[in-house]
């Protein structure tokens, strides 16, 4: 048989990263290190105020990349995926690469998707957010065949995401998916709550955290549970059978979550205190104040042979999706696998019906998490 005349020379990838932040900046580093011949190719660098942008590729170095985007003119993002639509062709793959937390930005999706251009991102946003824009990206995705990869969304680089959606594809049926999704409420419990009396106050673990880097600059922000229930969000949104009972219209907004912020220091949560050192270290001092009720629950736990873990849990048999502190044995894998700010993930399935199947792992950093996204990229 004659050779095929069809070229196999692979399709060149071009890169557009927007974000470069820590996440984003690990990913940079991680990009450029591909070994040759590296199948990428970067045409863009933006931050909020400036961007690098050559279809034809940019000429960078792990070193010379930041001084060089400090000098570079501004783009907005909508133009920014104007010139990368107009890249879309055959022989040329384009890929968006989100590394921002912003919601402006995850709206433009399915402008972007519905032109051609590929999204890999760990913004969890817009698919933890309202039904509507989560639907024009998959509408958008399906009508022009550009894909949305979000491993980093949940786990950061651990296989979560990618393992529920092997399981559904493969048929398995999802009874259960339980684990603890927060690095910070992993960090803040596995200190706070063990299967020995006594212990640390809540509100030092808190403060400990924070000045660990394991909370977002407020702790307000983790303790919400919102990360959580985000997180959940995403997962739902991929069990098919889920569906019809919970549409979770308003997204993460619609997930029953438990608020570990006493309700006496509600009056200190405001979009202007979360952006102040100043008033989280208010925060975490009046939170001293609350520590006895902390303690009582510890104890109530251990007496019962359990610890406190903030968990995640999406029943499917039940139809209910929820974030939570609740009690686990302490001979629990939420009890004896957890160190430090590792995320656990236990899938229970039809599949895996006696022992569930199980994803653990550092579940939060710049690292893992731009490691994440670049398994994704790879995977275009």
């Amino acid at each position: 048989m004659a050779a095929s005349s069809t070229s196999t020379t692979p399709r060149t990838i071009a890169v557009a990263v927007t974000g470069v932040g820590l996440v984003g900046s690990a990913f940079i580093s991680q990009l450029l290190s591909v070994p040759k011949p590296n199948p990428f190719r970067l045409i863009a660098l933006s931050s909020s105020k400036h961007t690098l942008f050559s279809p034809h590729g940019l000429e960078i170095t792990s070193e010379s990349w930041k001084p060089l985007l400090q000098t570079a003119p501004p783009k907005t993002a909508s133009d920014l995926a104007k010139d990368l639509a107009s890249l879309v062709s055959p022989a040329q793959a384009v890929v968006f690469v989100d590394n921002t937390s912003s919601e402006a930005i995850a709206g433009l999706y399915p402008t972007l998707l519905g032109t051609g251009v590929h999204v890999i991102t760990p913004n969890k946003k817009a698919f933890s957010g309202d039904a509507g824009l989560y639907e024009r990206i998959v509408r958008a995705s399906g009508e022009s065949g550009a894909r949305f990869l979000n491993e980093s969304t949940v786990g950061a680089g651990l296989p979560v995401v990618g393992t529920l959606k092997d399981l559904v594809a493969t048929g398995d049926k999802i009874k259960k998916i339980e684990g603890v999704f927060s690095g910070t409420m992993s960090y803040i419990f596995n200190n706070f709550s063990t299967p020995q009396p006594g212990g640390p106050s809540f509100s030092s673990v808190v403060k400990i955290a924070r000045e660990q880097g394991y909370t977002e600059p407020h702790p307000a922000d983790d303790l919400t549970g919102s990360d959580v229930s985000r997180k959940l969000t995403i997962l739902t949104r991929y069990i098919p059978s889920l569906k019809p009972s919970l549409p979770l219209p308003q997204g993460y907004l619609s997930v029953p979550t438990a608020s570990l912020i006493p309700s006496q220091l509600q009056h200190l949560i405001t979009p202007e205190n979360l952006a102040s050192s100043a008033a989280a270290d208010t925060f975490v001092e009046e939170l001293q104040k609350f520590d006895g009720e902390f303690d009582e629950m510890r104890s109530e736990a251990l007496k019962e042979g359990k610890v406190l873990r903030y968990v995640g849990v999406v029943d499917v048999e039940k139809g209910e999706v929820k974030a939570e502190l609740a009690r686990y044995p302490v001979t629990h894998p939420f009890a004896t696998s957890l160190g430090g700010s590792d995320n656990i993930v236990l899938f229970h399935t039809e599949r895996y019906g006696a022992r569930p199947l199980i994803v653990q792992g550092a579940g939060a950093g710049a690292e893992v998490t731009a490691m994440g996204v670049l398994g994704d990229l790879f995977r275009i």
